[in-house]
């Protein structure tokens, strides 16, 4: 790997590890959100403080480091995008600051994919929230909305990005694991209703 290319995967993994989801709990007055509902420090598990306001801030700054991340690199790195955009999604998903047990990545693959492929972004949303608002599982509506980023680069006639895309996809299935595990049993709680 080239020095710049190397450099924009350090900077694009230290903005994506930035855990804003336990910075804003904690700055709010909430406590650590890893000790309330799964202990995740994503927006999901920050909506379990009871503060939607919260919720929607982490989402949107989870989101925004990954779009700045390949913001930088497409102007700085050009030739370094996919190795920045792998940087931003491997800090969330493992942030070193938290012994890397980090978010699950859907708003950080999302913000990822808004400079990196916009159409492809618009379907991720359209999926994220529709699926969402119709099965009210989070969980599912997360890992359906990351399985359509491959996709899209395929429909969109942009093969280059599928392998990445694709081992993204992958790997934000990989974090909702346990959720896998519970929709399995029939547990997995729907977001607004009190756990089975």
């Amino acid at each position: 790997m080239s020095g710049p290319a190397i450099l924009a995967f350090l900077i694009s993994y230290l903005l994506g590890s930035i855990p804003f989801g336990l910075i804003l709990t904690r700055l709010s007055g909430k406590g650590d959100i890893r000790d309330i509902g799964s202990g995740s420090i994503g927006a999901t598990n920050v909506l379990r403080t009871g503060s939607k306001g919260l919720a929607a801030a982490t989402l949107l700054f989870d989101a925004a480091k990954g779009a700045v991340a390949v913001l930088l690199a497409q102007r700085l790195w050009p030739d370094a995008v996919p190795v920045a955009a792998a940087g931003a999604l491997i800090g969330h998903l493992y942030p070193v600051w938290l012994r890397f047990k980090g978010g699950k990545g859907v708003a950080t693959l999302l913000g990822i994919l808004v400079p990196l492929l916009p159409m492809a972004a618009l379907v991720y949303a359209v999926v994220w929230i529709g699926l969402f608002l119709v099965v009210r599982i989070s969980s599912v509506a997360g890992m359906t909305a990351a399985a359509s980023a491959p996709v899209s680069a395929v429909v969109l006639n942009q093969p280059a990005l599928f392998p990445l895309l694709l081992g993204f996809a992958v790997l934000v299935i990989w974090k909702h694991r346990a959720n896998v595990g519970r929709l399995i049993a029939g547990s997995e709680p729907r977001v607004g209703r009190a756990k089975a």
